[in-house]
């Protein structure tokens, strides 16, 4: 049986690819590439003569049988546009059709993306979890934003420039006003990282709009010592209250600071305007 290798590919920084990645493109008799266009600027870079077949999200179905033929002959490859196939693009459907038709799946691991930035972000890398695009709408992210309010694992999105800065005040506003890194552009010539509170990331963007590719990492959960007692939670409702910090805002910000939970914390605010 033949083998499907699942390579990795630069994010940016073409000398980011491997010597083994660079062999197994020349030896396999076909690559399908999520953008043939794109998988193509490598391969002449490296002076690669595979021929190219398209496998993207509008034709994959189609697709997966005609690369199951062609794995009964030879070895192919799968790449996506940059970095690591499978991570947010297109493959687990052919992948599975691969392993239930007996052949071998290998993977050619290399840059990522949402790795690369958790690991320069300064922020704990051993625990994380990495949940791909923020959804496009408001009420649909704060949805996916309060299911993992309270955990404690480092948080990666990917985000669209044009939707960063919306998508920074929801998550203070279901988070809190957290730590976290917004990295953009990772090993191109613009690469930046910024690192701080989301309050001055949402400072720094509204000044500067950005561009390019972007993974946020995100602070997960601080492990409270000692949860607050009740008094001192209202005791601070009150003063946020006061100083006309907005209820779901107030309420992000305590569950940081208290370790009550966000919800708790909301009902508790609404219960005492």
């Amino acid at each position: 049986m033949s083998t499907l290798y699942l390579v990795a590919t630069p994010i940016g920084n073409l000398d980011d690819i491997s010597y083994r990645a660079l062999r197994i493109l020349r030896e396999v008799s076909c690559i399908a590439a999520e953008d043939t266009r794109q998988t193509k600027k490598l391969l002449n870079h490296y002076d690669i003569q595979t021929p190219l077949i398209s496998f993207h999200e509008h034709s994959k179905q189609g697709r997966i049988n005609q690369l199951l033929t062609r794995l009964e002959q030879s070895d192919l490859a799968l790449v996506s546009d940059a970095g690591t196939p499978l991570v947010n693009d297109p493959g687990y459907e052919l992948v599975q059709a691969v392993l239930e038709a007996g052949h071998t799946v290998s993977p050619i691991p290399g840059p990522n993306a949402a790795i690369a930035a958790l690991i320069a972000s300064g922020l704990p890398a051993d625990n994380f979890l990495y949940l791909g695009y923020l959804p496009r709408k408001s009420s649909e992210r704060r949805r996916m934003l309060g299911e993992v309010i309270d955990l404690p694992f480092t948080l990666l999105f990917l985000e669209t420039p044009h939707r960063l800065l919306a998508g920074l005040e929801d998550i203070k506003e279901q988070l809190g006003d957290r730590n976290l890194a917004v990295a953009r552009e990772l090993t191109k010539l613009h690469e930046e990282i910024f690192r701080g509170t989301i309050s001055q990331a949402i400072h720094h963007y509204t000044n500067n709009p950005p561009k390019g590719e972007i993974t946020l990492v995100v602070a997960g959960k601080p492990m409270i010592e000692e949860t607050w007692p009740e008094h001192r939670l209202t005791a601070a409702i009150k003063e946020g209250t006061l100083s006309g910090t907005p209820p779901a805002e107030l309420a992000g910000q305590l569950a940081v600071e208290s370790g009550w939970p966000r919800r708790e914390i909301y009902k508790l605010i609404i219960s005492m305007e």
